[in-house]
């Protein structure tokens, strides 16, 4: 499991955001990208493309059109973190 415990204040804040309900529309993609790569491996491809190693699993996602994530990367965010063990529980 990857730790979370030298996550700095802004990536905490940014997690729980991730995990917040109902769904936070006012999450910057910037800070989503700073979050992933504290916690995997990111590398930035073609066409946008973000390739993302959480905890041995890789993940797709898409620099998206504006400056917020949308709901639906929102919810990936949050499939992909829980999968490798990296929710908000985790913090404390």
């Amino acid at each position: 499991m990857t730790g979370v415990e030298h996550l700095n204040n802004h990536h905490r804040d940014t997690l729980i955001k991730i995990f917040q309900h109902p769904t936070s529309h006012n999450i910057e993609w910037h800070s989503v990208l700073s979050l992933l790569e504290a916690v995997g491996t990111v590398e930035e491809r073609h066409e946008d493309k973000f390739h993302v190693d959480l905890d041995g699993e890789h993940h797709i996602f898409m620099r998206p059109k504006h400056k917020d994530v949308d709901v639906q990367q929102v919810l990936n965010l949050r499939h992909a973190l829980t999968d490798a063990g990296i929710t908000p529980e985790t913090l404390t």
